[in-house]
């Protein structure tokens, strides 16, 4: 057992975290986040020096790298800035959909304009009337001689609006049971006439990512399109899922990471009743409960990581990775607020920004309670 990281991995994370350094300016990080402003210039930067898609295979426009990688540059990115880390690490969003499960036609059509970052990726999964159950959908695929015929609305859709693709779950065989086994992945081009996408709205938090609804009425798409195979949407997504779910578990041990590193700089100058507020006893614990936490994050999301990198499948662990980075980054956002005090609660200090970015890992990707679900089916097994 090897706690190390390799020498390659230690380089990728000393290049991400001197990138996000030289680019990720704090001016500009609170304009765009005043203006809910994508940061494409950065982004793009980001994609022409390897930083996006780094898991993808070198034929695809990738390195060849693992899940491992990746995320390593997630965490360091929203350890400098939460939100423009946030959206460079998810402009590749379900883009291993195709990567994963997409024809060779699909993988060299799309793939390379996303690590290219010529092209924005979105997964089109949550529907208004069923928010976190995907089991059954509204929105409908009908077979019509060499195309599908979409039909429906999906909601908080990352990317939405931006994306050049949607990964769409759609159900193309209705009255089967369980209703599940009758969805397929289908990729949809965004400029398909009858797709429409309308942003949701002001947001708590990720302002620089574009959060939309999706509209589908009559949008026709080849039959080429399809996703892997008719009928294994579902199973495809879960999948998916497994890997997503890390990804997200790196962004907010990263939020955690940079809303640690804030406070603890302010404690160590700021002063209180003639001593340092670090010098505080009450001080020292809370922050050895922050870091504690961190660190828990950190060994259970690189874990999970290198656990899919060998090949296996596990929703447990990567539920729990996912379910407590996501805690720990709004606990450790929280208090960070509270030791910085008022100043806390200012815009200026970025503490209050990094705990609305850090809530949502909480939400999507499955909220906690799902995580907690997946987690406890495990557990169990089959009850009698």
């Amino acid at each position: 057992m090897d706690f190390e990281l390799t020498k390659p991995q230690k380089e990728i994370q000393k290049a991400a975290r001197e990138f996000a350094r030289g680019e990720f300016d704090k001016e500009l990080a609170l304009e765009l986040d005043r203006k809910h402003e994508f940061p494409r210039a950065i982004w793009r930067k980001a994609a022409e020096l390897g930083f996006v898609g780094v898991h993808f295979p070198e034929a695809y426009g990738g390195q060849g790298l693992g899940v491992l990688e990746n995320i390593l540059i997630a965490e360091e990115f929203c350890a400098r800035d939460s939100g423009i880390g946030s959206a460079v690490v998810l402009a590749s969003f379900a883009s291993e959909c195709v990567l994963r499960f997409g024809s060779e036609e699909q993988k060299q059509r799309f793939l390379p304009p996303v690590a290219e970052g010529r092209m924005l990726s979105g997964g089109a999964f949550t529907e208004p009337g069923h928010g976190s159950d995907i089991t059954a959908l509204d929105t409908t695929a009908v077979r019509h001689g060499d195309e599908w015929i979409i039909n429906g609305t999906k909601t908080f859709i990352t990317n939405g609006g931006l994306a050049g693709f949607y990964c769409t779950l759609c159900q193309t065989e209705v009255g089967v049971t369980p209703s599940y086994r009758g969805i397929s992945m289908i990729l949809v081009e965004a400029d398909r006439p009858g797709l429409t996408a309308a942003d949701v709205g002001d947001k708590m938090g990720i302002h620089m990512m574009a959060t939309a609804e999706l509209n589908f009425r009559d949008v026709r798409v080849p039959a080429a399109n399809l996703i892997g195979k008719e009928g294994r949407g579902f199973y495809q997504v879960l999948e998916f899922f497994d890997e997503s779910r890390i990804l997200v578990a790196a962004q907010a041990l990263g939020i955690a990471q940079g809303a640690f590193d804030r406070a603890l700089a302010y404690v160590k100058e700021r002063q209180q009743f003639g001593r340092r507020i670090a010098d505080f006893q009450v001080t020292q614990h809370k922050l050895a409960d922050m870091a504690t936490k961190i660190e828990l994050a950190r060994l259970m999301t690189y874990k999970a990581a290198w656990n899919f990198d060998q090949g296996r499948i596990d929703p447990k662990l990567t539920s729990m990775a996912k379910m407590y980075a996501a805690r720990t980054a709004v606990e450790v956002a929280d208090e960070a607020i509270q030791l910085l005090g008022g100043y806390g609660y200012m815009t200026e200090y970025e503490v209050e920004r990094f705990y609305r970015d850090a809530k949502i890992t909480e939400i999507y990707e499955g909220t906690k309670e799902i995580q907690k679900n997946t987690i406890a089916s495990a557990v169990l097994g089959k009850l009698k």
